[in-house]
């Protein structure tokens, strides 16, 4: 496969790659961000820009591509739901939109949150904006789509962006997957789970805890 991997500068995205490089059924990843992710490898290759708002000037590369992991985000905290959702709302269906018009034929993963709301109709905020975008994605033309409803994700060991606060709480995880094992994994869980549902398909468009588990 031909992977794309959005997000690898922060923990998540990391997280993912670092599983992916592992792969040997992986060729060639392509990841598509702001700042360096930290990591050198011979079937990586890293594309820069510092606005991703507009990926035109370098769309012409993103061809060929067999699955897209998106896992650039932004917390909702301090943030009106109008800059919320131009973060990542307007910027994902961008990116997502010409992905689409290169690549009929990818698979795509949204890597959002559990509790996300496609009713668009809920409480919460953040929830109502990453419905509102898993909506949107899914009436993409891509070969698939895949919202990932991702819990707690405890990081693992040899990542370069894990945010710093996960060394005082990283004791609670083995608790917390035992008492709510479908709210939380390992992040490495999550990657194989992505890699294993681009190369084979899955049953639903949203994967969950529980999928990542199993």
């Amino acid at each position: 496969m031909k992977l794309l991997i959005t997000g690898a500068s922060g923990m998540v995205g990391e997280g993912v790659l670092h599983e992916a490089l592992k792969d040997p059924g992986i060729q060639q990843i392509l990841v598509l961000g702001r700042r360096p992710c930290g990591h050198t490898h011979a079937k990586l290759t890293e594309i820069l820009l510092p606005d991703l708002m507009d990926i035109t000037p370098v769309a012409e590369r993103l061809t060929g591509i067999d699955a897209c992991f998106f896992c650039l985000g932004v917390s909702s905290v301090g943030k009106s739901e109008a800059r919320y959702t131009e973060l990542t709302h307007t910027l994902t269906l961008g990116i997502a939109r010409e992905l689409a018009r290169r690549n009929p034929d990818m698979a795509f993963f949204y890597v959002s949150g559990k509790g996300t709301d496609r009713t668009e109709r809920g409480r919460t905020m953040w929830a109502r904006v990453k419905g509102r975008t898993e909506n949107d994605l899914a009436a993409l033309p891509f070969r698939a789509f895949y919202g990932v409803h991702a819990g707690y994700l405890h990081p693992i060991p040899g990542l370069q962006h894990t945010q710093s606060y996960y060394r005082w709480i990283g004791w609670m995880y083995p608790l917390l997957a035992r008492l709510a094992p479908h709210s939380a994994c390992r992040l490495d869980e999550l990657a194989r789970t992505l890699i294993r549902i681009a190369r084979e398909g899955h049953t639903s468009d949203i994967i969950t805890v529980a999928d990542m588990r199993r």
